[in-house]
């Protein structure tokens, strides 16, 4: 359990005595088989960005006693860059590009399986020198709104879901669908919840399962899902919100890992195919009080006071959060009217069709399912929207309007999201309740990234607008 102190000093207090001997060797590797007397080469000291892509340093493994006892310099920078890698002015030399420390999360490090030497990696989030934590890091702002429950003597409990595909692709060209391993075919139609597709790939599920179980993330149902080529895994709740985001983060690099070291790629592209079925990341949750009961269940179908407020906060603050549920340009292709990804704010019971969903099942287990995000957004801030939407409703106990149980699509002057990037974009920047959910910090990089790579996207000129316009206008 990772604790949320305030600075990195107390932090490394909670850091365990042992977590430099922790530090997985060979015998928690089933795939580099190095023996058990070959040390750890390198560790890789990463801390996740805006964009949620792990960035940091390289260092020899005989330094991860410094590192873990002192933390490690890193610009504050690296964590507000675009999604290229580039350097956002606005935000890196406006503080002439000083420095944070990097402290470890508590979360030990872990063995890298692509690597041609021994190598870990350690996650970290970054504090300046002041001990304060840095709201440009997502996983303190999650920390920061979860610190809100607390003193509310709440306590949330998360689940994540997942979506990705596996294709075949060589960069510049047209990803395909990936070669089954089993019997060398090609993967060529959509099949939901085909046993034949996860026995084909039942390998690679296994080695993500493996990994996943050496990091204590707690895996659970895999499906294939409806696109071709595409699959889910679950993962079971947690009551911490850090270790649940923490979990999605890695889980992806684990995924990602396998994949090409079996000679796949794994995108968690919104929608990599134009034709087929998006990739979202579902976020369930629900409350527990001081005494460890579920606040959402009051012994009905239709859950408490409490479960409605919680909803209405999410409706209130979803059109002005789509910015972090849909944080890419690409992710806006994702949002079609007829598919299970909402579009517009709705919610209802046992509706997949509504961005947020009330599931069945046993009332102790009431719960929130957000269906709104894409598997191509940062899980730390995903869930930081989701329970400062729920908050901002508890809080000011917001009324739900009446729930939708059956196609949202079909309701007339229903409140749609944003329809595109750029619009999200300028309806993060312009919201006047932005500032009540989110820490200034976090909300002045994202605006600076995100303008950044839209203005790069909007300078592109398509082969299809060539192809279009170039001869015929």
């Amino acid at each position: 359990m990772e604790t949320q102190n305030s600075g990195p000093n107390n932090h490394l207090a909670d850091i365990p005595q042992d977590a430099c001997s922790t530090v997985p060797n060979a015998q928690n590797d089933n795939r580099q088989n190095y023996s058990h007397k070959t040390p750890i080469d390198y560790v890789y000291i990463a801390a996740c960005d805006i964009n949620g892509l792990m960035r940091g340093k390289r260092i020899p493994y005989s330094q991860i006693s410094k590192a873990i006892e002192e933390g490690v310099r890193l610009p504050l920078s690296i964590l507000g860059v675009d999604i290229w890698g580039a350097d956002v002015i606005e935000s890196s030399q406006s503080n002439g590009d000083i420095d944070a420390i990097a402290i470890p999360t508590g979360r030990e490090a872990f063995n890298l399986i692509t690597t041609s030497k021994p190598s870990s990696l350690l996650p970290v989030w970054l504090y300046d020198e002041d001990n304060n934590p840095y709201y440009g890091d997502p996983r303190h702002v999650l920390s920061h709104i979860n610190q809100k429950f607390k003193k509310l003597g709440l306590t949330p409990v998360m689940a994540t879901e997942l979506e990705f595909y596996l294709v075949d692709y060589t960069e510049g060209q047209t990803p395909k669908p990936p070669i089954r391993p089993k019997n060398g075919l090609r993967l060529n139609k959509t099949s939901i919840l085909s046993i034949n597709d996860l026995l084909q790939f039942d390998e690679f599920l296994d080695e993500v399962y493996d990994e996943c179980r050496k990091l204590d993330i707690p895996v659970d149902a895999a499906l294939a899902e409806n696109g071709c080529g595409q699959f889910e895994i679950n993962l079971l709740h947690v009551n911490d919100p850090l270790k649940a985001a923490d979990d999605a983060v890695l889980f992806k690099q684990i995924v990602k890992s396998v994949a090409a070291s079996r000679g796949f790629t794994a995108t968690f592209m919104a929608k990599p195919y134009g034709t087929q079925s998006g990739s979202g990341f579902h976020v369930h949750c629900s409350l527990l009080d001081k005494e460890g009961n579920n606040v959402f269940d009051n012994g009905t179908e239709e859950g408490s006071e409490i479960l409605k407020n919680a909803v209405a906060g999410l409706l209130a603050t979803m059109s002005d959060c789509t910015l972090l549920f849909a944080p890419h340009v690409n992710s806006y292709r994702r949002y079609i009217p007829g598919t299970l990804a909402p579009n517009n704010i709705s919610w209802g019971y046992e509706n997949r069709t509504a961005a947020v969903r009330i599931p069945g099942g046993d009332h102790k287990a009431r719960r929130i399912e957000h269906r709104v995000s894409g598997a191509d957004a940062n899980p730390y801030l995903v869930c930081s929207a989701v329970l400062a939407g729920m908050l901002h409703g508890i809080k000011n106990k917001l009324e739900a309007p009446e729930p939708i149980n059956h196609i949202t699509y079909a309701v007339e002057n229903i409140r749609t999201l944003p329809t595109d990037w750029f619009s999200a974009i300028r309806e993060f920047e312009n919201s006047d309740m932005i500032e009540s959910l989110f820490p200034m910090q976090m909300i002045d990089l994202l605006i600076d990234v995100k303008k950044q790579e839209a203005k790069r996207f909007a300078m592109q000129v398509t082969n299809l607008e060539y192809l279009t316009y170039l001869q015929d206008v």
